[in-house]
């Protein structure tokens, strides 16, 4: 039975993820594959690379860094997150992401986004540590409005985790029957109409498939929520999420914060230790 571990995004949200990856890597817990949306892949990709507190590492590093993320880079470039800075140059000169390693791990990698012209989810198995495996990685997280829609294999795309915020069904369609699932968001949380709707049909014109997207996105992840409760009471995958709302911004640049939400997932991990061990091996 193939073990899987999906990744939802939420911006920086997602060092609370980054938290749990590292506790479970640090104690040699395997999966045959992961599948990231948004911040899930470029912090998941660390997973498969093998480099536990990586992503805590840069975060502080560049904390304040114009060409890493920040409205100078999104006035400068068109994207909030520097695209060749934080994709190209810090993993390849920076801090170094073990491409080598990525390549000999056998643990599968996919990545989810959204085709901008279509709103269809594009999903895509990375095996190669290349420049277009980090642009497939970016397109995945490349938020609307303050992001260029990265073009790759005939597709504009945008983040996935407008069309398939939390993708456990595609997972388990791949053969994926036992899966560890880390969201960003306490139990109980329902996703309200981003209140952003005015500004995506001035600025996303050009994409109307996107605006009808976003429109819907709250049906969408309240949806999965259902089908995560139904499937964890089958036994089918075992949950990790906060306890309480996460405080921190999708951009954050405080570093108590940062701190404080990976410190967070750490501890989240750590106390389900024993359950997930349990889950991947029974």
């Amino acid at each position: 039975m193939k073990t899987g571990l999906v990744l939802e995004g939420g911006g920086m949200r997602g060092l609370f993820t980054a938290g749990v990856m590292d506790v479970m890597m640090e104690h040699g817990l395997r999966f045959d594959g992961l599948i990231g949306v948004s911040a899930g892949a470029t912090f998941g990709c660390n997973y498969k690379s093998h480099q536990p507190g990586r992503v805590l590492r840069y975060n502080l590093r560049f904390i304040g860094e114009p060409r890493y993320m920040g409205w100078r880079s999104f006035l400068k470039t068109g994207d909030l997150v520097g695209a060749e800075f934080s994709y190209h140059t810090l993993p390849t000169e920076l801090d170094i992401f073990d491409s080598e390693m990525f390549e000999r791990n056998p643990m599968e990698f996919h990545v989810v986004c959204t085709d901008a012209e279509t709103g269809q989810p594009v999903y895509k198995q990375l095996t190669r540590a290349d420049y277009d495996c980090l642009e497939w990685i970016r397109a995945s997280a490349s938020m609307p409005i303050v992001s260029r829609p990265v073009r790759l294999e005939g597709h504009k795309l945008l983040d996935g985790g407008i069309v398939d915020s939390i993708p456990l069904k595609h997972f388990q369609q791949l053969g994926y029957e036992r899966n560890v699932v880390v969201l960003t968001q306490p139990k109980g949380f329902s996703k309200k109409r981003t209140r952003l709707m005015p500004l995506f049909h001035l600025l996303m014109r050009r994409y109307p498939a996107i605006i009808q997207a976003m429109s819907r996105r709250h049906e969408m992840y309240n949806a999965q929520l259902t089908y995560l409760q139904q499937e964890e009471q089958a036994g089918r995958i075992l949950l990790i999420y906060p306890e309480d709302t996460l405080p921190i911004g999708r951009t954050e640049q405080d570093e108590q914060k940062i701190r404080r939400v990976y410190k967070t997932g750490r501890l989240a991990a750590e106390q389900r230790l024993g359950a997930i061990e349990a889950f991947l091996n029974r």
